[in-house]
This record gives C-alpha cells, sequence and structure tokens, in this order.
C-alpha cells in the first residue's frame, strides 16, 4: 500500500465519512478542530464506563457466589483476558485495511481478508476445543471445577474472543465511533444484569455466572457483525496469509505480554492454594487500579504513533507517565490506609480477610501499570526489538510461579509478581531510552497500533 493510514482518531476531510452517525458529524461541521476531542473523549467515556460495568459484575458475583465458586469464576475471566490476547493484533490489521477501504476493490479485499480470518480462528478454535475434550477431565480436576459446563462456556468465548476484535478493527478504522464505544459497553451492561439475575435470582454460580457472560459477548459479537457486515459482503478477493502474519505476530506478543504478566497468577492460585476465593477479592482490587491506566493509553496511542509518523517531538508519553505515577502512588496509599475499603463495597464482609493481601497487591502492581504506558509507547514506534525480552520476562514469571517457592503461599505468589514485574519495567524502560537505530532502506508503513482494551 502507497499512502499511510489516516490517524485512528482524526476526521476526514468531510464530517459525513467520519463513520460516526446522528448528532456528531454536525457538531464536527460547527465547530472547526472539534473531532479530535469529541472523538477521543466519547471512547475515554466508554472505556471507563464499559470497564465500571464489567468491575460491578463482582459485586454481586462475590457476595452471593460460595467462596470456591467465586475463585473458579475469577479465574476463568483470567483465561478469557488471556483468550483475548491475539485481539491486539487482529484488531490492529483490520484497523488499517478497514481505513484505506475507499474503492469496490478494497472493499473486496477487506471482504476476503475477514472470512478468510474468520474461518481460520474458527479452525484454530475447533482445535483447542479438542484438545480440552481429550483434557477435559485433568482440567477440571487441576482447577477445582466442579461443574464442566463452566469450562466448555469458556471454550464458546474463545471462540468470540478471536472474532470480536475483527468488527472492532472495522468500526475504528472507519472511524464509527460510537459503535466502537458501545459495543463494550453493551458487552459489560448485559453481563452484569445477566449475573446478577443468574447469582441472584436463581442461585447460579461459576457455571451459571460463565453462562451470563458468553450470552453477553455473543450479542456484543452480533452487534458488531451488524455494523460491518455492508464492508465485507459480496464477492471476496483472495487472501494472502504470510504477509498478514507479519504483521499481527509482534504486535500481538508485544502487547500480549501485558495482559499476560497480570493475569496467570489466578491461574497459578487456583491449581496450587486453597481459598483462591480470598486471593481473587483481592487480586481483582489490583487489577482494577491497573484499569485506571486504559484511557491513558486509549487518548496517547495515536498522538505517539502521528508524532512518530511526522518525527515530531511530543511530551505525551510524559504527560501519560506522570498521571500513571500519580494514580498508581493514590491508589496504593490508600489501599494501604484503607484495605478493607473496597472489599466491603464489592466483594462484601466474608472477604475482609484478604485485606493484607490488598495491601500488597497494590503495591507490587505499579510496575506493570507504568509499563503498560511504555509498552504501548515502545509498540506506537515500532520498537519491536523489545518484544523477545518482553517474552522472555513472561516466559521466566510462569516457570517462577510454578515452582513451589514460586507459590508457597498467597503473600508468595503477589511477591513473585511483584518481582517480575520490576523486571518487566525495566525491560519496558531500556527500550524506550534507546534510540531507534535508522533502517537501512525504507520499510513499508506500518499499521496503525491499537491498545488492548481494559481486563475483564
Amino acid at each position: 500500500m502507497d499512502n499511510p493510514s489516516p490517524s485512528l482518531i482524526q476526521s476526514k476531510p468531510e464530517p459525513a465519512d467520519t463513520g460516526t452517525p446522528g448528532l456528531w458529524p454536525s457538531l464536527l461541521r460547527r465547530v472547526p478542530g472539534s473531532a479530535f476531542f469529541l472523538q477521543s473523549g466519547w471512547m475515554v467515556f466508554a472505556t471507563t464506563l464499559s470497564g465500571l460495568l464489567f468491575y460491578a459484575v463482582h459485586f454481586f458475583a462475590g457476595r452471593r457466589m460460595h467462596p470456591d465458586e467465586y475463585g473458579v469464576f475469577t479465574t476463568l475471566l483470567q483465561v478469557l483476558n488471556q483468550m483475548a490476547i491475539p485481539a491486539v493484533g487482529l484488531q490492529t490489521v483490520f484497523v488499517q485495511q478497514a481505513a484505506l477501504t475507499e474503492t469496490e476493490q478494497h472493499r473486496c479485499e477487506l471482504a476476503g481478508a475477514v472470512r478468510s480470518v474468520l474461518k481460520g480462528a474458527f479452525l484454530v478454535w475447533l482445535g483447542a476445543a479438542l484438545v480440552v475434550w481429550l483434557f477435559q477431565s485433568d482440567l477440571l480436576a487441576n482447577y477445582k471445577i466442579r461443574n464442566p459446563a463452566a469450562l466448555w462456556y469458556l471454550v464458546g468465548l474463545g471462540l468470540i474472543s478471536l472474532w470480536l476484535p475483527v468488527m472492532a478493527g472495522i468500526l475504528q478504522g472507519r472511524q464509527n465511533f460510537l459503535w466502537l464505544g458501545l459495543v463494550p459497553i453493551i458487552s459489560a451492561g448485559t453481563r452484569l444484569v445477566l449475573v446478577a439475575v443468574i447469582v441472584w435470582a436463581f442461585g447460579g454460580q461459576a457455571a451459571g455466572a460463565m453462562a451470563g457472560v458468553l450470552l453477553s459477548m455473543t450479542l456484543a459479537l452480533s452487534v458488531g457483525m451488524w455494523q460491518t457486515w455492508p464492508l465485507w459482503r459480496g464477492k471476496p478477493a483472495r487472501f494472502y496469509w504470510e504477509p498478514w502474519l507479519r504483521r499481527v505476530i509482534p504486535l500481538t506478543l508485544g502487547m500480549g505480554t501485558g495482559t499476560f504478566m497480570f493475569t496467570v497468577d489466578m491461574l497459578a492460585v487456583q491449581r496450587f492454594l486453597p481459598e483462591s476465593g480470598l486471593y481473587a477479592a483481592a487480586a481483582m482490587i489490583g487489577r482494577a487500579l491497573v484499569f485506571l491506566v486504559a484511557p491513558l493509553t486509549w487518548v496517547m496511542f495515536p498522538k505517539i504513533v502521528r508524532a512518530a509518523a511526522r518525527s515530531e517531538r511530543t511530551d505525551v508519553l510524559a504527560q501519560a507517565l506522570g498521571a500513571t505515577a500519580l494514580l498508581a502512588a493514590a491508589a496504593a496509599v490508600g489501599c494501604t490506609l484503607f484495605p478493607e475499603l473496597p472489599l466491603r463495597i464489592v466483594q462484601g464482609p466474608r472477604y475482609l480477610a484478604a485485606a493484607p493481601l490488598v495491601r500488597w497487591f497494590a503495591w507490587c502492581i505499579i510496575p506493570l501499570m507504568i509499563s503498560t504506558v511504555l509498552l504501548n509507547n515502545l509498540m506506537a514506534r515500532e520498537r519491536y526489538a523489545a518484544v523477545p525480552w518482553l517474552v522472555g520476562v513472561s516466559v521466566l514469571y510462569v516457570w517462577a510461579l510454578w515452582q513451589p517457592w514460586g507459590h508457597a503461599s498467597h503473600y508468595r505468589v503477589i511477591q513473585t509478581l511483584g518481582v517480575f514485574a520490576l523486571l518487566y519495567l525495566g525491560v519496558c524502560l531500556y527500550f524506550s531510552l534507546v534510540k531507534k537505530k535508522p533502517a537501512a532502506e525504507p520499510a513499508p508503513p506500518a499499521p496503525q497500533l491499537v491498545p488492548p482494551s481494559p481486563p475483564v
């Protein structure tokens, strides 16, 4: 492709092409330069609201589920986060291709890419489902899952987690920010209602709650397909896998390590330690702190992409790091002084025994909060040399967690997280400070990058 992809938040010359129906086009016409503030402000609002709705699910689940079942539910949600790691690369590539779709030939190429990737993702999912079926007994026993339905609801969610980012990428590439923000809000709101009804009204446990998650994400996928269908219907063009994979793999590995680092600890606790519900309650408080950084990266990301493309200096990274440091410090101090408060508000009095864990988690998660900002900066500037090192830290972290000394207690799991979070931060800092070597020859245009969604 000869033309670089337009900015993900910059409106096109004609307001009608912004892909944002309703009131927005008229506002864009009336207020010069308002597109950026309106669109980015909406995305920050949508990201924050959907994240709060996702987190509110634990108000109902934590208070009514048996603690062991709540631990299973939280563990399965973290597995779902890990299953969504490929979403980073998928959404990124489809953002670029959809943004450049202007002619009928381009639409046919997009249709070919969408259909081929959906089919390929289905085959990968089918193979994974077969593996789960073969090892079902071991998985149920190792992770203390009493109802097999919970595991199979998670398997069904795996396919949706591979298909949904394709639709989100098309929405963002066409600058349909209204529906890009509404889709996660619909998913989060529906999940909250369904889990509340299933758990509170019908006494459901982990399996029932996972059924609610599956139904809510199915609805979100349906809305995404409905909004994007006109762009990928009709005759598809031939699709080439090799160049597509070369673009997707480094992005997926790089951005996916961040998600992996703050979710895999729950798997170790569920497998090796008792009272996983107590750890889950404390961990959800800690993971909520990481969510605070998500709106900052949504706004920071396209600014850095634009500045890098134009070889301009920008202080947006310093601003994001400063804001993140202040948020992290304030949250950690608050959790240190009042560790029982978030537990009383969200999970209820029976989880107050997890208060000491909240203090540890709040401080050990700070390096990952700062790393999230630095990682987005690295990927936005195409500094993929950091990817193998970040993957290496993640692999070492898993190895340590699976050692007897790495999961000797709940405290030891959190301490292990803190040590490797610092190591992960060190890698991000090093590659952020080292200047990128100039390429020997011009490289093809890189895809616009997309920061990951907040954790579930």
